[in-house]
């Protein structure tokens, strides 16, 4: 996977690497048990501080998306279920309303959302034990 970090986001580049990683795994560009590249080297290759991507790693690593494995690196971790299957709907619903509330604001109609939606999900790997690939 390639990553990039734009200077013109007012997203600090920490938040751009986590933001590119969790991506990467829901697009299924990122597979359980793949390695990320080490600190130094994303570092050397975005010509970042190794802190930044220090930073990124940590953060991906609370949000139990990667693993850290001492002595070998970083690696995308399984799946986990570890949140109630309430807790994780609320979670989305608090999202799915920050992202209704834009589309408002930026003047969207709901059929204009609804068909970007349908169109962007079909861009992401879905893992439920129903979903047929596409």
């Amino acid at each position: 996977m390639q990553y990039e970090i734009s200077g013109a986001s007012r997203l600090p580049i920490y938040r751009q690497l986590v933001e590119q990683v969790r991506e990467g795994i829901a697009r299924g560009d990122l597979k359980p048990q793949d390695q990320l590249p080490s600190v130094r080297q994303m570092s050397r290759d975005l010509v970042v501080n190794p802190n930044t991507v220090a930073r990124a790693y940590t953060e991906l690593e609370r949000e139990g998306l990667v693993a850290n494995r001492p002595g070998r690196g970083v690696f995308v971790a399984e799946p986990r279920a570890d949140l109630t299957k309430d807790a994780r709907r609320k979670r989305l619903i608090e999202t799915i309303d920050r992202l209704l509330t834009e589309a408002v604001n930026l003047g969207f109609s709901e059929e204009e959302v609804a068909r970007l939606v349908a169109a962007r999900s079909r861009q992401f790997h879905w893992n439920t034990p129903n979903s047929a690939p596409k």
